[in-house]
């Protein structure tokens, strides 16, 4: 988090599930030992009421003098929702995310508030000392299935995506507005694969539990991606999946020289990508190449 401040990012990602430490407790931590930075929390409907997100939102702006964004999630993989009771249908759960997302939105309009829903129900609500106006967070929505694409455009916020090659939103696939993506760049990109090789080797384990993790999950982009005939393994396109594959992370990397990773970058933002989520850096110098290759794409997109 501090690398990221650092580096002039504009905050970090909380990932909510439950496995991981309370991503509130974490998002207060990071807030302490920040001066600007601000955390993007995921929040999901069987995790926390409405009512105490808002109050987090509201407590931890005043305290710290700074915004926490939301990040709404529907919820992915299917044993983490069993395990708390929760059987929804995949399109079903994106319709109580809108609801519970509206509820926080409601609850922080400095007004009393009441909603009686299919999900969720207050009445009379409000906070004896209401968030500022200029603390307000702002919300993203993630995923990719048409019901997220539907859930997003309700709210009339953007859309977070692990994306696809950007030449399939050329083709006419709907682009999100935010893409959270791995970069590896160096000045060329010789020295990019080879410290992408070295930090990424191949897995077999690795490669195993991604199969089995896929299986156990009905979210689209993990079988979208996972359906990809190959993980691309040459030089010939920054876009990436061994890492995915191999289940060192979640998402896509571009791995490639400034210019090369750019120019690629600058593809998706001419689609309307505004926001890029990054995937969780192995050093801090990671953040400097990854800055360089950024400048080439406004360069191209101005």
């Amino acid at each position: 988090m501090r690398w990221s401040e650092r580096s002039g990012c504009t905050g970090f990602l909380i990932y909510s599930d439950n496995d991981n430490v309370d991503p509130w407790l974490l998002a207060q931590l990071a807030m302490l030992h920040t001066e600007r930075s601000v955390p993007l929390v995921a929040v999901q409907p069987i995790a926390m009421h409405p009512h105490s997100v808002a109050k987090m939102i509201t407590t931890l702006g005043q305290l710290h003098e700074r915004p926490v964004h939301v990040n709404l999630v529907s919820g992915g993989f299917v044993k983490h929702l069993e395990s708390l009771d929760d059987h929804l249908p995949h399109d079903t759960r994106y319709t109580r995310l809108v609801e519970y997302a509206r509820i926080v939105q409601g609850l922080l309009g400095n007004t009393t508030y009441s909603h009686s829903g299919d999900y969720f129900s207050v009445r009379n609500a409000h906070f004896s000392r209401p968030l500022r106006p200029d603390l307000a967070p702002r919300y993203f929505l993630s995923g990719s299935s048409p019901a997220a694409a539907r859930a997003a455009r309700d709210l009339r916020v953007p859309r977070l995506a692990y994306p696809r090659p950007v030449h399939d939103y050329e083709a006419g696939e709907p682009c999100p507005e935010g893409i959270r993506i791995g970069v590896l760049a160096r000045p060329d990109s010789a020295e990019a694969w080879r410290a992408a090789t070295t930090r990424f080797p191949h897995s077999e384990t690795g490669r195993l539990i991604h199969e089995m993790a896929v299986e156990v999950s009905d979210s689209h982009w993990h079988g979208h991606l996972a359906a990809r005939e190959t993980a691309h393994t040459g030089t010939d396109t920054p876009y990436w999946l061994h890492p995915f594959r191999n289940y060192n992370t979640f998402c896509p990397y571009l791995v490639g020289g400034y210019q090369e990773v750019g120019t690629y970058l600058s593809r998706y933002l001419a689609l309307g990508v505004r926001t890029l989520v990054l995937d969780v850096p192995a050093e801090e110098d990671d953040l400097h190449h990854t800055h360089r290759a950024l400048a080439e794409a406004r360069q191209l997109t101005r």
